[in-house]
Parts: C-alpha cells; sequence; structure tokens
C-alpha cells in the first residue's frame, strides 16, 4: 500500500483528533432507578442493610438530600421520561393497569428521543410501566433503539408471568408471560431471576457498544418491588432478621446492590467509566407492608407524606468536579428535572422547543450552585371529586414551595403514620387525627418529618399555597382513565401480555 500524502495524513489526524474529542466530551449516562425503594433501606442512612456498592458510589459522587419523586410507579416513570406533571399527561389518578388503554400520550417527546437527537444510542432495561396497549407506547418506539424488560408494573422475579391484577374478580385468570426483547416474548429467561439477567443485559450492551458514540442506558429494575423473592445465597446473609418481609427484603437489596456493582465493574473493564455519568433513584417511598422502610420519615409509599415521596438518590462519576465529589445537596430537586439535566446541561442539547415542568440541576449537582427549583407540585388528583369545576380542598393535592409544604384531601391518612424498622424495638405511632381533617400545612426544612400541622397558626400561608394549587389546576388536563378492556386478555395474544390495539 503506497503511503499517505502529507495532505492525507492531516486529514486523518483531523478526523481522529475529532472522534477522540466527541467520544470525550460527551458522557456516557446511566439512570438505575430502583423501585419500591425505601428512605431508610440504604447503608448510609443507617440501615442494617448491605449496600457496599450503592455506598461506595454515593460517597465519592454527590447525595440527594432534598430530592423528591412521585408516591407511585406510572407517575415517577412518567414524569423522568417526559419531564412534565402528571397534571398535564392525564397520568394523575394511580398507575397504568395492564387492561386499561393508556400509555404515556404518544405526542410528547420523552428523554430518550431527544438525547437521539444528540447522537447517543439510547437502550432500555427492566420495568416499563407507561403504557403498553398500542405499539406506539412501547419503548422502541418512544425514543430506545434496544429493549429487555417487562412491561407492566409487577410480576414473579422467576417465571416472569403475572395475573391481571386490579380488579382481581375481572382478571383473576389472566395469568401471562411478561419478557420482552424487543418486539419478542423472551420465553428462554423463563427460571432465571431478573436482577441477574437484566444485569447481564446491561453488561452485553455495554461489552458491544461502539465507543465513538455516547450511550444512555435506562436500567429501571424490578427490585426491590413484591413479590419477595430472593436467591437463597442472599436469604442466607439476613437469618438474623426475625421479621420474614424484612429479612426477604434485604436479600433482594443487597442482589440490587451487588448488580449495580457489577454493572459499574463492566463499565471499567470496557474503559468507559471514566466518561460516564451514573444516577441512581428510588421510584417512590418503601412499602412498609412488603419490607421495605422509610424511617424515620412520616408514611410510605402511595402516600404524600414525606416516606411517600422523599428519595434515595446520588450521582456518582469521575467527570465530577473534585471540589464536588463526596458532597451532599440538599437543593430542592425533582424526578422531572432529570429531562433537561441530561438532554441540556449533560448533552448539551437543545430543549428551547419544549414546554418542560423540570430544570436544568445539572450546575447544582456539579457545581454546588444554588438550585433553580423553589417550587414542587407533589401532584393534584381530582378524579374522585365530584365538583371537579374549580380547585376545592376535597381533591387530593400536595405542593412545596420553599420551606412550606401543603396537602389537601387524601393525601394518605390511612397510611400516615411513622413505622420504625420491625424488631427494631421502637414503636409505630399514628399523628393525632382531626375529623374531617381536609387541610396540612408543614415547615419541612424545620419538621422534616411532618411531626407539626401549622396549618390553622399560618392560614396566609395555607392561602396563598391554595392559590398555587388553583393555578396548576387551572392549567392541567383532566385525568384519563380508561374503563378495562376485554380485548387485553392474553389468551387472545400467545398468554404474553403485549399490545391489543
Amino acid at each position: 500500500m503506497a503511503p499517505l500524502s502529507p495532505v492525507s495524513c492531516f486529514v486523518f489526524i483531523c478526523m481522529f483528533i475529532l472522534v477522540s474529542v466527541n467520544a470525550s466530551t460527551t458522557p456516557n449516562i446511566i439512570f438505575i432507578l430502583a423501585d419500591d425503594y425505601g428512605y431508610n433501606d440504604i447503608g448510609y442512612h443507617g440501615s442494617e442493610i448491605q449496600t457496599p456498592n450503592l455506598d461506595r458510589l454515593a460517597k465519592s459522587g454527590v447525595r440527594f438530600e432534598n430530592y423528591y419523586v412521585q408516591p407511585i410507579c406510572t407517575p415517577t416513570r412518567s414524569q423522568l421520561l417526559s419531564g412534565r406533571y402528571q397534571i398535564y399527561t392525564g397520568l394523575q389518578h394511580s398507575i397504568i393497569w395492564p387492561t386499561q388503554p393508556n400509555c404515556l400520550p404518544v405526542s410528547m417527546t420523552t428523554l430518550p428521543q431527544r438525547l437521539k437527537d444528540n447522537g447517543y444510542a439510547t437502550h432500555a432495561v427492566g420495568k416499563w410501566h407507561i403504557g403498553f396497549y398500542k405499539k406506539e407506547c412501547l419503548p422502541t418506539n418512544r425514543g430506545f433503539d434496544s429493549y429487555f424488560g417487562y412491561l407492566t408494573g409487577s410480576e414473579d422475579y422467576w417465571t416472569h408471568y403475572r395475573n391481571g391484577g386490579f380488579p382481581s374478580t375481572f382478571m383473576k385468570h389472566w395469568y401471562a408471560y411478561d419478557l420482552h426483547d424487543d418486539l419478542r416474548p423472551a420465553w428462554e429467561y423463563t427460571g432465571n431471576y431478573s436482577t441477574y439477567i437484566f444485569t447481564e443485559r446491561v453488561q452485553n450492551i455495554i461489552s458491544k457498544h461502539n465507543t465513538n458514540e455516547p450511550f444512555f442506558l435506562y436500567l429501571a429494575l424490578q427490585s426491590v418491588h413484591s413479590p419477595l423473592q430472593a436467591p437463597d445465597e442472599y436469604i442466607n446473609m439476613y437469618s438474623h432478621i426475625k421479621n420474614k418481609n424484612r429479612r426477604l427484603y434485604a436479600a433482594m437489596t443487597t442482589c440490587m446492590d451487588d448488580a449495580v456493582g457489577k454493572i459499574v465493574q463492566s463499565l471499567k473493564d470496557n474503559l468507559v467509566w471514566n466518561n460516564t455519568i451514573l444516577i441512581f433513584s428510588t421510584d417512590n417511598g418503601g412499602q412498609v407492608l412488603q419490607g421495605g422502610n422509610n424511617w424515620p420519615l412520616r408514611g410510605w409509599k402511595a402516600s404524600y407524606w414525606e416516606g411517600g415521596m422523599k428519595a434515595v438518590g446520588f450521582t456518582s462519576s469521575p467527570l465530577l468536579p473534585l471540589n464536588v465529589q463526596g458532597t451532599i445537596t440538599k437543593e430542592l430537586m425533582h424526578v422531572s428535572d432529570w429531562f433537561p439535566t441530561l438532554v441540556q446541561g449533560i448533552a448539551n442539547g437543545n430543549i428551547s422547543d419544549l414546554t418542560l415542568d423540570g430544570f436544568n440541576v445539572w450546575p447544582t449537582i456539579s457545581e454546588n450552585k444554588p438550585s433553580p427549583r423553589k417550587e414542587l407540585l407533589h401532584n393534584i388528583d381530582a378524579f374522585e371529586e365530584k365538583d371537579k369545576s374549580v380547585f376545592n380542598v376535597n381533591m387530593t393535592a400536595a405542593i412545596r414551595v420553599g420551606d412550606w409544604k401543603l396537602l389537601t384531601g387524601h393525601p394518605g391518612a390511612n397510611n400516615g403514620e411513622w413505622i420504625p424498622v420491625p424488631d427494631s424495638g421502637i414503636e409505630a405511632f399514628k399523628p393525632l387525627l382531626i375529623p374531617n381533617q381536609q387541610v396540612w400545612l408543614f415547615n419541612i426544612t424545620a419538621d422534616p418529618y411532618e411531626y407539626y400541622d401549622v396549618s390553622q397558626s399560618h392560614p396566609d400561608v395555607v392561602s396563598q399555597l391554595i392559590e398555587r394549587l388553583s393555578y396548576y389546576y387551572n392549567t392541567s388536563v383532566p385525568a384519563y382513565w380508561p374503563d378495562f378492556d376485554e380485548r387485553a386478555n392474553p389468551a387472545h395474544h400467545q398468554d404474553v401480555w403485549g399490545p391489543w390495539v
């Protein structure tokens, strides 16, 4: 082969430098979302559960201690992937059940779609749970290049089967498989524990990735949602825990922690860790009825008390400046902030054409700057209220403005207790209930555990926050809660959960 001319050499060197610069200056992003993971279930919050890998990553990164998600699965995932409050997606009431013809509106631009516009390869592994009744709702039609996981909200960790769920009398016999490799049922993984197979798929994606382009990898783990199932080796680690649910939950948690450790090691082995930003978050508070714990916070999953929404979360990366590595931020952050943070703050992409409810908090994380978020609408759910013409305090709602948090309606009064770890020797205790109470006000900075309702002593603050709720309600769309569709019956679809329209 003839030697390259000087001009050709110059062009080749320029191209090599350009590719190298692009590969080194556009970070990879891996977002790990745990399911039903409690505030008190991670080592750095003092848990008895062993989470050495998560603790190590958080210690070398930036921990979030004023970070919020939504109280249940679908709303958190919809806000993460759309950057919009659920009052604008019609998903403000409950979750999407497997037989409902509903999904995150297909007209909305998603986070992976916008990252693809910025040159990212995009992959999703794990739980979807933002709708699948038609093919347009599936992950590979919402911006992901590949998908491996399950479409519904929960299933057996080993068999990957689930029943139809609510209402059980209508669908109790609808028992079907839910594990998909892109569009095909992945039958070959029957009998394999989900944490293991999801970890292996992520490792495979990392090892085969073209390092000349950045990747966005969304890993939505099944752990540690019920049913409580774990490999024996992890259960045996916690034989000293008397409470069965807590013992199984602890085993599932440490198995999840090991999975995260293996994924980080794969990033290092494939020489991409130094150009990767890892974000870890839970999707809602822990379910105390299934082994989770949020002590000392009030409440748990499905409530608007802090225990239902205040999240475990952190970012870890060698790309973080040395002066922020190992720090804790108490700046206000929300799951909807990840859309603009990842697209604009990390990928240097454009969001000016989008209407978003999230804020770019990358300067808050990476430069320790104040958060641009000063207000947070947790939700307004008026679905069960007869008079929907204007906002009223019968509606279930919660809002945070500065230090103040206002709750109205039914924020979870039946689970507004403070629940300690089982067998800890600490007694659970209930709040003093006022008959027909519909408004609560807390100074969350001074009273992070919501002990002292000050709505009676601060009527001016209550009025101001109700005005803000009225503003949001006037801009919202009605909750979309379609009837359950018998066409969803998996018996019509080879006993597999999947699109039916």
